[in-house]
């Protein structure tokens, strides 16, 4: 291995303010977080003056749910963003997993085993995506535009105009209980996920050679790395996250439906790109992304509190998208001109 590579890799976001006196608070957050953890607050504030209540504690606990299952699928998709892949699949891999729960349960399947079912067909599939990627060289951004309608297809064929219902009470417990009557179950999964993913990008060598892979592939693979292997593992574990957020989620809200999920792709990896996670691969944080996920989950929160429709969010979402991809590339592009 190439120690040297692998020290150079950087392990925060690229949008870091330089080390000079009187700003080493801002260069040690970086730049981008700094400016998510200010969106927060703001959001915060302004939302708590339009509506009082807004910050009732009980409230701001249950809005957790509209963005925790989202957000344990935008952890590993972090990770694939970082080495230069993505998965568009994450909500068809929901859909049939959620499905073949829904067939377990009703070909007499005891509770225990609804969640390992789930996992594994969230592994399985996502081990489908990674092998056309790794085996076939073929773009992941194509691959999985075919298998999430591959996925989904599938899932409404088995369903067709019916639904599954009756899931066990264990499940009702992780998608809709608290801890203590306060804390959401959820919720506490992914801030213990979140810590677990960035010990592992952020302390491993683990982390340093995706890192590697995501800023120079031929490069890792030189340097010893197994580039292709951990491709297939990310992918593998995108999916079995997606298998996990299922469980919740079908847990959550008590039925499998054709249209379950539908159009999540778009606001997990929102969530990652507004995290500063970049594109292009080789740079990002699991702390950026989870600012990302707190400030979107804040504004939704907000706007669903004041009655908004729900297409007014889907475009909020879409703006954020395109200006957390444009402006990078625009401060870059003043920078040269400069």
């Amino acid at each position: 291995m190439n120690s040297t590579l692998l020290e150079s890799v950087p392990t925060t976001s690229r949008y870091v303010i330089a080390d000079k006196p009187g700003f080493k608070l801002t260069a040690a957050l970086g730049r981008w977080e700094a400016l998510l953890a200010l969106l927060l607050i703001l959001a915060f504030v302004v939302n708590g003056v339009l509506q009082p209540a807004f910050l009732d504690p009980y409230n701001l606990a249950d809005g957790t749910f509209n963005f925790s299952e989202k957000a344990l699928i935008a952890l590993p998709m972090a990770l694939l963003i970082i080495i230069r892949e993505i998965d568009i699949s994450v909500s068809g891999i929901l859909a049939l997993s959620s499905v073949a729960m829904g067939m377990a349960k009703a070909a007499g399947a005891p509770p225990e085993a609804l969640l390992p079912i789930a996992l594994a067909t969230g592994a399985l599939c996502g081990c489908l995506n990674g092998l056309l990627v790794t085996r076939f060289a073929l773009p992941s951004i194509v691959v999985t535009i075919g298998t999430v309608s591959l996925f989904r297809g599938l899932a409404s064929v088995v369903l067709g105009d019916k639904a599954y219902t009756g899931y066990p009470q264990v499940m009702a417990d992780w998608g809709q209980g608290y801890f203590f009557d306060v804390i959401p179950r959820e919720f506490v999964l992914l801030l213990g996920f979140a810590a677990l993913f960035a010990v592992v990008l952020h302390a491993t060598a683990w982390g340093r050679r995706i890192y590697a892979i995501g800023n120079n592939p031929t490069a890792a693979l030189f340097s010893g790395i197994a580039v292709q292997r951990y491709r297939l593992a990310l992918f593998m574990l995108t999916g079995l996250m997606s298998g996990l957020a299922a469980y919740l989620l079908t847990g959550r809200i008590g039925s499998t439906r054709p249209n379950i999920a539908m159009g999540w792709e778009l606001e997990v990896i929102t969530m990652v790109i507004l995290g500063g996670v970049s594109i292009a691969g080789g740079a990002g944080t699991i702390g950026g992304v989870m600012l990302a996920v707190l400030t979107l989950g804040t504004v939704t929160y907000g706007l669903s509190l004041a009655n908004i429709p729900g297409i007014y969010m889907t475009i909020v979402v879409g703006v954020l998208l395109l200006v957390t991809i444009a402006l990078p590339r625009l401060l870059r592009g003043k920078k040269v001109a400069k």
